[in-house]
């Protein structure tokens, strides 16, 4: 049963970051792009939570932790970068 759950929720995660990699791609401007690139991160942690879930291990809920941490800076920076124009003062 598990199984078949982690497969439909593996299709709509990966439907939901075709659509984020769309918006990315083709965003009216600059904020529209950062928060899709942001979703797509948390989209991919998703990804990685599933497999965890799928496979039974421990070890991937770490990897999500990285990439939510990595993620997380990097929107910072995004961010910082079109507010200031540089990122490091």
């Amino acid at each position: 049963m598990i199984e078949i759950a982690c497969s439909i929720a593996f299709v709509a995660i990966s439907a939901a970051m075709l659509l984020c990699l769309y918006r990315a791609l083709v965003g009216p401007d600059m904020p529209t792009r950062i928060l899709a690139l942001d979703t797509l991160t948390i989209n991919a942690i998703g990804l990685v939570v599933l497999a965890g879930i799928y496979w039974g291990t421990g070890l991937y809920f770490e990897v999500a932790l990285l990439f939510a941490m990595v993620g997380f800076l990097t929107t910072v920076a995004y961010c910082k970068y079109i507010l200031r124009g540089n990122v490091m003062e």
